[in-house]
């Protein structure tokens, strides 16, 4: 039986490697403390899983959902962008739910890629971009993102024919795995570009609500025009930490959006109601533990710095995500860092290779861990004698 080419072309998924480089030195009898996934280990507040409770209880959230979501659910997303961006929807037309962005992220390239078409995709960058644009038979060209450019993509450094080209251009602020911001300017320019070479504009703002140091990041569809180029991409696993549940959407572009939901009715039945009123109750909730969320990263974060400064690293505090993106030391690819640390501190670090070929001499962490296993993780860092030594 042989495998269709856009299935032997695909990578491993990196977070699936990355259980099982963890899950091998487990077997090996070592205690790890991973740094990996960017799972929030804060639980899902508790009002919010009582919804569920109440509503998986009742008979008529037992059958197929709405393909495009439950109307009382879109609402709520169109009234939290109202609320939390002053950006207008319309919850019928603008508004589609998603098994947890990364399905939506996967399959909108079904909607616009052709076989040989471009996608511009973020490079380092959230690995679903380029996979999603080679199962639809596409090529990605990647956009370098330069620490020194503030990991944002240079937009002149295109070439032309690439502009006319491409379909679909994906970006992501706060972004991951870099833990850099956008501002305002940054996405009018996108939308300039855009509207210039006709391309459908892919924000992922996953992470906007987990910020710093009082930062607000700003939804790509605050600056106008947005809504005529593109769409965004949300979901409540980071914001509720609900990662599990399986919950998000895509709004914006009525035009896409429809697309979306086209391709969605033809291969899923939808989101169980139940977890959608879930999510009806979160979105018009109180925001105070997701400030109590940020406040737990925010001192994970500086943690993290401290520790890492002390060892011979030079990283700025960042604004936004639960990620830090920091150089590998010198005479070390990423993923020869990544395993030497794990031999020595039994520590796992992510590689920065895995996000793409210019994540090469970085590493990620995640701050999702506890504080006790942060700090552990530090002192067997420090005991192990890992530094950056900028004179190797």
């Amino acid at each position: 039986m042989e495998e269709a080419e856009r299935i032997k072309n695909l990578p491993p998924y990196l977070f699936a490697e990355v259980d099982k480089a963890i899950a091998r030195a487990k077997q090996e009898g070592k205690d790890v403390i991973s740094f990996g996934i960017g799972d929030p280990d804060l639980p899902t507040p508790s009002y919010i899983v009582d919804r569920l409770v109440e509503e998986a209880r009742n008979p008529e959230n037992h059958r197929y959902p709405s393909y495009e979501g439950l109307p009382a659910f879109r609402r709520a997303v169109a009234e939290w962008y109202k609320r939390r961006f002053g950006v207008e929807l319309d919850p019928d037309t603008e508004v589609v739910s998603l098994i947890g962005s990364k399905e939506g992220i996967a399959h909108i390239s079904l909607c616009y890629v052709n076989p040989g078409d471009i996608n511009l995709v973020p490079d380092p960058g959230y690995p679903v971009y380029s996979i999603g644009t080679l199962l639809a038979g596409g090529t990605s060209y990647m956009m370098p993102l330069d620490e020194k450019a503030g990991f944002l993509p240079d937009l002149d450094a295109i070439p032309v024919e690439v502009r006319r080209r491409a379909k679909l251009m994906f970006i992501n602020y706060p972004n991951n795995p870099t833990a850099a911001v956008a501002t305002k300017e940054f996405f009018a320019r996108v939308v300039e570009f855009a509207r210039e070479y006709d391309i459908v504009v892919c924000h992922d703002a996953a992470y906007s609500e987990v910020t710093f140091d009082g930062y607000k990041a700003p939804s790509f569809l605050e600056v106008p025009g947005a809504k005529e180029v593109g769409i965004e991409f949300h979901s409540l696993s980071k914001t509720y930490n609900m990662t599990g549940w399986r919950l998000g959407w895509a709004c914006g572009s009525a035009r896409v959006i429809e697309a979306l939901g086209r391709v969605k009715t033809n291969i899923d039945s939808g989101v169980f109601q139940a977890i959608q009123y879930a999510g009806v109750t979160a979105l018009t909730g109180p925001d105070e533990h997701t400030a109590r969320a940020c406040e737990t990263y925010q001192k994970r974060r500086d943690m993290v710095i401290s520790g890492f400064n002390s060892l011979g690293w030079d990283i700025k505090p960042t604004k936004g995500t639960f990620y830090i993106w920091a150089p590998v030391p010198p005479g070390f690819t990423s993923i020869a860092f990544s395993n030497y640390v794990l031999e020595k501190a039994a520590v796992f670090l992510t590689p920065g290779i895995g996000y793409g070929q210019h994540g090469e001499g970085y590493f990620r962490i995640s701050l999702t861990t506890p504080d006790h296993r942060i700090q552990e993780a530090l002192e067997r860092l420090k005991k192990a004698g890992i530094r950056f030594d900028r004179a190797r």
